[in-house]
């Protein structure tokens, strides 16, 4: 298998969590099998998440939002990590989105052209999620409004492609032992 370079997101705000555990399993397993690893936390980057202008006016970037740019140009494959959280995906993670994938960097529109062109393209994503609610129920039910909003309408439409979507749940009452088998799969996708 050719080495990758890799950038895993943790989109909880917090390393003591489950999520961070799965960002801490895929991490030490990725190494293992000899890609180049980059971690960022966006609990720990200082930025103002919200975009006060919308595109009319482009915000400075704070420099740990360009340092994310520079990572995410830098990577080949991307892996988020974050729960769903009231059917979505957190707001530290919709605010760094908001922040960082801007016309320029992530797509740019032509004139006499519908669709954007979309500038990430050659980069890869895998998606690996947490959530309270039952994952069978999340999709038949409520349809994973948290999954095709990253999937489709943040990476698809940049040109990030996304090849696996691993779900964990319910996290509430899971046992140690199925944790543990979580942590296995996240640790057998990474070495993919």
């Amino acid at each position: 298998m050719m080495s990758k370079r890799v950038l895993v997101i943790l989109g909880h705000p917090s390393t003591d969590s489950f999520c961070g555990a799965l960002a801490d399993t895929y991490i030490e397993a990725a190494k293992g099998a000899n890609h180049d690893v980059r971690f960022m936390q966006l609990g720990a980057l200082r930025f103002d998440p919200v975009l006060h202008e919308g595109y009319r006016q482009i915000q400075a970037l704070e420099p740990d939002l360009l340092n994310a740019q520079a990572d995410i140009l830098w990577a080949e494959q991307l892996v988020l990590v974050y729960p769903i959280w009231w059917g979505g995906i957190p707001a530290l993670m919709k605010g760094f989105f908001d922040r960082i994938l801007l016309p320029g960097f992530a797509f740019q529109y032509r004139k006499g052209k519908a669709f954007p062109d979309k500038l990430l393209k050659g980069r890869s994503a895998h998606l690996l999620v947490t959530m309270d609610t039952p994952p069978w129920y999340y999709k038949w039910v409520y349809r994973m409004p948290g999954l095709h909003q990253i999937r489709k309408t943040t990476l698809a439409f940049c040109g990030i492609k996304p090849l696996a979507t691993l779900t964990f749940g319910p996290i509430l009452d899971a046992t140690s032992p199925q944790r543990d088998a979580w942590l296995q799969e996240a640790r057998r996708l990474a070495t993919r």
